[in-house]
């Protein structure tokens, strides 16, 4: 047998197809056609159930690489995030646009058999299904893994959850900040002598959305060589305390419980934020021969030669010490100031900057981190694009993020072959929801 259709048939059965091998393989082409021929994830489809943020954020970037993604939504009313705001522009969330490119939107009642049905239909013939409902309620409208699997015995099946498929916690429902709070970060996070602090974007979920893309590669790649699907469990709690690094393991190795500080860090001195005579300065002695190199730049010479502070451990056991004088210093002059007296020496440093100051810096600027994409009703979405650049794959080639409903009839017709009469019976039935 030629080895590329030995391949393309042990793919057939990778991915649990039980169709013939023509239409197989007919599906395969069409959407790497639909797919840009550098896309690594052309030709894989990701059902996506997901709400808020680590789900769509996840699949998001499943997108960027070129993987077709249905995004699952309640008709009338879809993702909560479609109604968080201001902003809105001309009706749509800022905060929906902002994690919802590259997807298209299929809006099914998942309270009506016939929106199930659906459902299961599409799940068949996907790779990936992406969902964040609590444990067990998937599998009481009949889409859980064990029985999707039954059709689909290639399929990756991630879940995405606020603790866990099991355990003490695994029935409530979780947020960024109740897993931030509950993981140890809001403890760590704020000024020295404040209150607990928020940080500034739900990184948290951020977080777990990567582990999840990344677990989803993973996935994939297991499949390809053994021709097994995965059921893959990601939850807030996890991500959030595996996040704590260097601070959880300074407890549990030496018992040490980490504090506030602020910007400052636990283990490195200077290594925060000083303020400047109008604004802030960030510097970074990350070891030695850096703080040398900072106390020569800014004319405190004898700080470097002084045996307080001569290593990084001496800096941090004096941190109360020396930090006063270089906050003295560092305050005598503009931000602006400081930075071009730091600028080519190799020494780390940087502003605190705002938003309008983030997109009009030079180096956010070259690195093309903006994208610009027609939006049906938004006009031209900005937003931050995909973070990676890669040699012979594009992210660029971009779609907006999706009206409600916008593709149900398309996928309903063209991808599971209902006819159009069926199409509209569903809608009569309230089944699906069409724009």
């Amino acid at each position: 047998m030629n080895m590329k259709l030995a391949h393309a048939k042990k793919c057939m059965r990778v991915v649990g197809f039980r169709g013939n091998f023509t239409s197989w393989l007919a599906r395969r082409q069409k959407l790497r056609c639909l797919s840009s021929v550098s896309s690594p994830l052309g030709g894989i489809r990701v059902v996506d159930l997901t709400r808020v943020l680590a789900g769509p954020f996840c699949s998001m970037l499943l997108g960027d690489l070129g993987a077709e993604v249905i995004k699952i939504e309640r008709p009338g009313v879809g993702d909560e995030t479609r109604h968080w705001g201001p902003p809105f522009i001309n009706g749509e969330s800022c905060y929906f646009l902002s994690v919802n490119r590259n997807k298209k939107s299929l809006a099914v009642n998942l309270k009506h058999p016939k929106g199930i049905e659906v459902v299961q239909k599409l799940v068949a013939s996907s790779d990936v299904l992406l969902e964040n409902y609590i444990p067990g309620k998937l599998e009481e409208l009949g889409l859980g893994y064990d029985s999707l699997r039954e059709t689909n015995p290639g399929l990756i099946y991630c879940s995405i959850t606020g603790y866990g498929q099991t355990g003490p916690y695994s029935e409530r429902g979780g947020y960024d900040l109740i897993a931030a709070g509950l993981g140890g970060l809001m403890n760590i996070t704020g000024p020295q002598e404040g209150d607990p602090c928020k940080v500034g974007v739900a990184m948290t979920d951020l977080s777990t959305g990567l582990y999840a893309k990344g677990a989803i590669l993973a996935a994939l790649l297991h499949r390809m060589q053994t021709g097994e699907g995965q059921r893959i469990d990601t939850n807030l709690l996890s991500t959030q305390v595996s996040l704590l690094t260097h601070l959880a393991t300074n407890y549990l190795m030496d018992g040490r419980e980490a504090k506030r500080r602020g910007t400052q860090h636990e283990s490195i001195v200077p290594y925060q934020a000083f303020k400047t005579a109008d604004g802030y300065l960030i510097i970074g002695a990350g070891n030695d021969k850096a703080f040398q190199t900072l106390c020569k730049r800014i004319c405190l010479p004898e700080l470097a030669e002084d045996p307080q502070y001569k290593t990084n451990a001496q800096r941090v056991l004096n941190r109360d010490v020396l930090l006063p004088v270089l906050s003295k210093r560092l305050s005598e002059k503009k931000t602006s100031d400081w930075m071009e007296v730091l600028e080519g020496c190799g020494f780390p440093y940087g502003p605190i900057n705002t938003m309008g100051q983030v997109f009009d810096d030079p180096q956010v600027k070259h690195n093309d981190l903006v994208q610009e994409i027609d939006h049906p009703t938004a006009g031209t979405m900005r937003v931050p694009g995909h973070a990676v650049q890669y040699s012979t794959i594009s992210t660029k080639e971009n779609f907006p993020s999706p009206l409600l409903g916008q593709h149900t009839a398309d996928i309903l017709t063209n991808l599971l072959g209902y006819t159009q009469s069926q199409v509209e019976e569903l809608h009569r039935d309230k089944a699906i929801a069409l724009p």
